[in-house]
């Protein structure tokens, strides 16, 4: 069963992912025209939903695992909060990519809203690379 879980882990690690490419697809939306824009941020708006799902995977697995482990309280406290955090900015992330379109599709200026979704990306990444670390290096007791 822990075999299965790992695999689950990893795929679940693989669909979160998406936050690491999330800036460099960010970056290319202001290089767009406004037609390009919307779809653009349409398509992210899709595929971090997808990712969001991952994350609830992530979240079972890794909570399943952690407690088949020794792990240090502290290590497990440090984890949780951070794949919270990744949660609530992917969720935070939805509205200003949806506005993108919106204010394409109403003859707006979307730079505002590309520069938060650029701003909550780069921050994502940040927070996922820093996830990674812990989980490289997890605390047992």
């Amino acid at each position: 069963m822990s075999q299965f879980m790992v695999f689950l882990h990893v795929i679940g690690a693989a669909g979160v992912g998406f936050y690491l490419v999330l800036p460099v697809l960010v970056r290319r939306a202001s290089k767009l025209d406004g037609g390009g824009q919307a779809g653009l941020a349409e398509g992210l708006v899709s595929a971090n939903r997808i990712a969001q799902y991952f994350l609830v995977l992530q979240l079972i697995t890794g909570g399943y695992m952690m407690s088949q482990s020794d792990y240090k309280v502290a290590w497990m406290i440090i984890v949780v909060i951070l794949f919270l955090i990744i949660a609530a900015l992917g969720g935070i992330i939805t509205k200003p990519l949806k506005q993108i379109a919106v204010s394409i599709q109403s003859g707006q200026s979307a730079s505002s809203q590309i520069a938060k979704v650029r701003m909550f990306s780069i921050i994502l990444l940040i927070v996922y690379l820093v996830v990674i670390y812990f989980m490289k290096y997890p605390m047992y007791k």
